[in-house]
């Protein structure tokens, strides 16, 4: 797998450019700067980007802006944010551009080498991944008359396993239910989110989107 990291934090840097080296990477760039990132991406598209959301010279959402810019110069380019914290613009700016190959991982999971890399090679395959710990905290800041309020608190936890990119079988297991049981409360979300089915849209996706959105 080709992988361009982007993170200001030099230690970090290098110690994810020895790890996925020895795991049989290729690290084709590791720079600390937006403007770098988005030169090595441009020179050559890699498999994943790592990008760190806080970034000079402002170190507040610069990691974002160049994901989302990358992505649009590159559709469909796989992108996992590595944050310090958990950052309210990730659902509208990143996912927004694009649900396929997005990825969210507080950095305190990285030491937690299998997590890490299964998370690195989900999101390389194209799936959603966001850390559960972002979904915890962002649903403690849920605001007044939000929709999801519908919601039974099954419901709540469904999605929020959704919103972690696990599959229906996973969120059985995850849940200890069926998985005609999670199928069952899947269809009553989108039903209480008034997602009808559509061409156009993935209503797993537009469900997690409004559940992050509604958190900003």
């Amino acid at each position: 797998m080709r992988i361009v990291i982007a993170e200001d934090d030099a230690l970090l840097r290098e110690g994810l450019t020895l790890l996925l080296r020895g795991e049989g990477h290729e690290v084709a760039a590791a720079v600390a700067t937006p403007h770098e990132f988005l030169a090595a991406v441009a020179a050559q598209p890699p498999d994943i980007a790592l990008v760190d959301v806080r970034m000079p010279p402002t170190y507040t959402d610069e990691g974002i802006r160049a994901a989302v810019q990358a992505r649009s110069a590159n559709p469909g380019l796989p992108v996992l944010v590595l944050s310090a914290h958990v950052e309210q613009t990730f659902a509208t700016d990143l996912l927004g551009a694009g649900t396929s190959g997005i990825g969210y991982l507080l950095k305190e999971r990285v030491g937690r080498v299998d997590r890490f890399l299964d998370t690195l090679d989900r999101v390389a395959a194209g799936e959603t991944a966001i850390d559960p710990e972002v979904v915890a905290q962002l649903f403690t800041r849920k605001r007044p008359g939000d929709p999801l309020g519908r919601l039974s608190p099954r419901e709540h936890e469904v999605l929020a396993t959704m919103a972690e990119g696990l599959g229906n079988a996973a969120i059985a297991e995850k849940l200890v239910v069926t998985e005609g049981a999670v199928h069952k409360h899947i269809r009553s979300i989108f039903n209480k989110l008034d997602l009808a089915p559509t061409d156009r849209s993935d209503r797993r996706v537009a469900a997690v989107l409004r559940y992050l959105d509604s958190n900003r």
